[in-house]
């Protein structure tokens, strides 16, 4: 068994939780908030069978697609690193922690 950690963009949440409760994928939602745009984010816990990984990949994958916004960057550190102008910069996808589950126990 794996356990999938899924950090995806706010907007790809809803479309990608349908898409796992139709394949019968049990998760559990936490929200957070990402580092460097310091937008929503949602982080999927996502429990599955080793023979079901690839699938659930693909779905993630399918359904989570980078794309490029222009965005302004809010003041985070040294004033010389601030960017006070918009710029372009990739959103969307998923980052995917993959960890071996030793144990399993649902009470």
């Amino acid at each position: 068994m794996k356990l999938i950690m899924a950090v995806i963009q706010d907007n790809d949440a809803g479309r990608l939780m349908e898409a796992l409760s139709r394949k019968k994928f049990g998760l559990t939602r936490l929200a957070s908030t990402g580092g460097f745009l310091r937008s929503g984010n949602t982080t999927l816990m996502i429990g599955v069978e080793d023979e079901r990984v690839e699938e659930l990949l693909g779905i993630i994958e399918k359904t989570c697609k980078p794309r490029k916004k222009i965005v302004t960057p809010l003041p985070a550190g040294p004033a010389d690193a601030y960017v006070p102008y918009p710029v372009e910069v990739t959103v969307g996808g998923a980052t995917l922690f993959i960890l071996d589950v030793e144990r399993f126990v649902k009470v």
